[in-house]
């Protein structure tokens, strides 16, 4: 059996009161793009700067492309390329001036740079504007300069973090073009973070975490099987007599989710005439949906993505506010 390219168990990371990443363990086949999909806070970026040995664990385990990421940090690093959700690009130099600085860093050999770099280069489509400055970049430009760079030492396994996050849906679809590209050029493991249900859906397997918690694991169409019901929203006048009515008459749990009463429920398109006989709150609109892997991520924790990121928007609001009423 191959052995894993990366392999977590048991991963917690606390900061203070704080668990960021609550116990979690899992395991990556080389040749793989891995996905773990969740809110902001949910833990995706912290488990990911352990894996690329920015942060320390607080305990537990985890091995990356063989090494240990606590004790054999070096060998780690030179078998990784990370693109960070932030750039990290020095905007006064041109494309290739930047790479040069990456390939000395990581001491690519000399007689290797040219051609590897004109290979990265062409594969993200900038080869020709090697010698302009990074500031004259567009933002995609700038993110496909930074996925080449981090090939440039062709590492084992690519670290994306977030690595469309910013960039207009057009842009963001020809940037999984090139990453989709590289899978085929390229003998490397992918490892990415997204809080994007359609870039999940780009990945071999996901993990769903949740307040840093893994609750699911699997390739998409497996996940979304797992729902095995269709998504109805209601925009009803009442919401609580409405999710009250749907639980006694019909055994369904229902949720405000968005705005609107949702629940899941089989064949949703015959289902939705009962609603209208027999709902006494007044139904305004209705939709039905066939399962996503939002929905997937609200069977699991009873939210939407969005929702999440909403509830996690305000914890960290009331944390600052607390902060700065304890100074």
């Amino acid at each position: 059996m191959t052995e894993p390219v990366i392999l977590v168990s048991d991963l917690v990371k606390r900061y203070g009161e704080v668990e960021a990443v609550r116990g979690i363990g899992f395991e990556v086949q080389p040749g793989e793009t891995f996905g773990f999909l969740g809110p902001n806070g949910a833990g995706k970026s912290t488990t990911i700067k352990i894996l690329c040995t920015l942060a320390d664990p607080t305990s537990g385990t985890a091995r990356v492309a063989g090494y240990d990421v606590r004790k054999q940090r070096d060998t780690v690093r030179r078998n990784i390329g990370l693109v960070f959700q932030d750039t990290t690009l020095d905007n006064y130099l041109t494309g290739e001036q930047n790479l040069r600085f990456h390939a000395d860093l990581y001491g690519v050999p000399k007689a290797q740079l040219a051609p590897r770099m004109r290979q990265v280069l062409e594969m993200v489509n900038l080869w020709d504007r090697r010698t302009a400055e990074v500031a004259t970049y567009s933002g995609g430009m700038k993110r496909r300069l930074e996925i080449a760079r981090g090939l440039l030492h062709a590492p084992r396994v690519l670290f994306l973090d977030e690595p469309t996050v910013g960039l207009d849906p057009q842009t963001r679809s020809s940037i999984w073009e090139y990453i989709n590209d590289l899978k085929k050029r390229e003998d490397i493991t992918i490892f990415l973070t997204t809080h994007y249900m359609d870039e999940a859906e780009n990945c071999d397997r996901i993990a769903i975490i949740d307040h840093g918690q893994i609750v699911a694991i699997d390739t998409p169409e497996n996940l979304k099987a797992s729902i095995g019901k269709d998504r109805v929203q209601i925009a009803v006048n009442d919401d609580q007599t409405a999710i009250a009515e749907l639980k006694d008459r019909f055994g369904l749990d229902a949720a405000i989710s968005e705005g609107m009463v949702t629940f899941n429920v089989e064949n949703g398109e015959q289902f939705v005439p009962r609603l209208f006989g027999e709902l006494t709150a007044q139904i305004r609109s209705v939709s039905v949906a066939r399962p996503t892997l939002d929905d997937v991520f609200m069977s699991y924790t009873g939210k939407t993505i969005r929702d999440a990121e909403a509830t996690a928007g305000d914890r960290n609001r009331a944390h600052i506010m607390a902060f700065r009423r304890g100074r």
